[in-house]
């Protein structure tokens, strides 16, 4: 069985608005890229389109699967400290309607915890060519809060 892997990290803090809509977190291409040696992220996308600013282009926020087969997708975010109730976060295929249409899967709801705000998760799903998966995050605050880290990853088993 081959695996196909993309696993992707940014610690560059992205301000996410405050304004209760779910925001796709990108993440940089090349020499800031933990792994992807199947070219599942890469800024010249699949369908042409080519990303000239990872921070500013929701599509640096997408993984194009390179096979179809089971998938495992991973995601760790960390946010900045807010007054918010609630922090938000779900895989999505296809977030910017680009193929197949909008499907958010692993939909999480979780309250602050005492501390850091850290959360892990994981879910497994069928991936298919052409459409793109994303990690979507969001929070219930009344100004706009920082993700300070966050990683994305997948995991093909053909």
């Amino acid at each position: 069985m081959t695996v196909y892997v993309c696993s992707l990290k940014t610690d560059v803090a992205q301000s996410i608005p405050a304004d209760g809509a779910n925001h796709i977190v990108r993440f940089p291409f090349g020499s800031g890229e933990s792994y992807d040696a199947h070219n599942m992220h890469q800024a010249v996308q699949p369908d042409g389109y080519t990303v000239t600013n990872w921070a500013t282009d929701d599509r640096s926020g997408l993984i194009w699967p390179s096979i179809a087969g089971w998938g495992q997708l991973y995601a760790m975010i960390q946010w900045e400290d807010g007054s918010y109730t609630e922090l938000r976060d779900r895989f999505v295929r296809d977030p910017l309607n680009l193929s197949t249409g909008y499907d958010s899967t692993a939909t999480d709801h979780r309250p602050p915890s005492p501390g850091m705000q850290c959360f892990t998760k994981g879910h497994g799903l069928f991936t298919a060519i052409g459409t793109p998966l994303a990690l979507l995050v969001s929070h219930n605050d009344s100004t706009a809060c920082d993700l300070v880290l966050a990683e994305f990853k997948l995991v093909i088993h053909t």
